[in-house]
């Protein structure tokens, strides 16, 4: 694996984003955490996860400079996986907790979302879906992803702002659930998964799937439809300018 790490202690698997400063989501990202949660969920001697990232990071989003100069295919698949990758996490049964050790918009928030519990760091760190300023529409299914934890009505006014939130402010909507200490991200998000691992395993995982049927359903739906539509914009020559922008700027730090 080149943009991941994982290890396994007394049966919880921890694994760490590990690409480049702000651990960006690319094509081989994306792919290689897909492949180690379908490893992890079909061994029976790993009872949970934890996702955590490295120095002041968990993950800055998609690699836009990376995925700005793919062409149509390479877009259109690229959307694909990545809307693949949201069900696959979404319907991961086992306990699966977020360590968020720093910086998490966009896609690296959608991971978080995913999880059963989100543990964040203290400190200047953002979170949250700012896809709408930067010329993205979001697919119905991570709307649903969102409001599931803040509630349609906050869901709604923040996604349509592009709100990213503090870890204080992400605590107070329910977006995260604990906030603690950088040094003790990765304690409090171990204890978190144990309690859970210690329950019967087939009642907790058939409860969380369960209780998560609607989010299921909808990451897991025929999405073609949303996807053109959020390609046409992508292609746009709107978007393109301010996803040249970004990228200039990302490109010049």
């Amino acid at each position: 694996m080149n943009t991941i790490a994982t290890t396994v202690k007394d049966r919880l698997a921890v694994i760490t984003l590990n690409r480049g400063k702000s651990n960006s989501l690319n094509r081989e990202m994306v792919t290689e955490l897909q492949d180690m949660l379908h490893n992890v969920e079909n061994d029976e001697n790993i009872g949970g996860v934890v996702i955590t990232g490295r120095e002041n990071f968990f993950s800055a989003g998609l690699d836009l400079i990376e995925l700005y100069h793919y062409n149509e295919q390479e877009a259109r698949s690229f959307w694909h996986l990545f809307l693949d990758f949201t069900a696959k996490i979404t319907a991961f049964k086992k306990p699966l907790v977020a360590a968020i050790n720093g910086h998490s918009p966009a896609g690296g928030c959608v991971i978080a979302l995913a999880c059963d519990a989100r543990v964040m760091a203290e400190g200047k760190y953002i979170i949250g879906l700012n896809e709408v300023p930067v010329g993205i529409i979001v697919p119905d299914s991570i709307f649903k992803l969102y409001s599931f934890w803040l509630g349609k009505a906050n869901a709604y006014r923040n996604l349509l702002e592009g709100k990213l939130f503090s870890p204080e402010e992400a605590l107070s909507v329910g977006l995260v659930d604990e906030i603690v200490k950088p040094e003790s991200i990765l304690t409090a998000a171990e204890r978190k998964a144990r309690k859970y691992m210690a329950f019967e395993a087939n009642t907790w995982q058939q409860s969380k799937l369960n209780l998560r049927k609607d989010l299921v359903a909808a990451t897991s739906a025929d999405q073609s439809a949303d996807l053109e539509i959020m390609l046409k914009q992508w292609w746009s020559p709107a978007t393109r300018a301010i996803l040249k922008s970004l990228v200039d700027s990302l490109q010049k730090k």
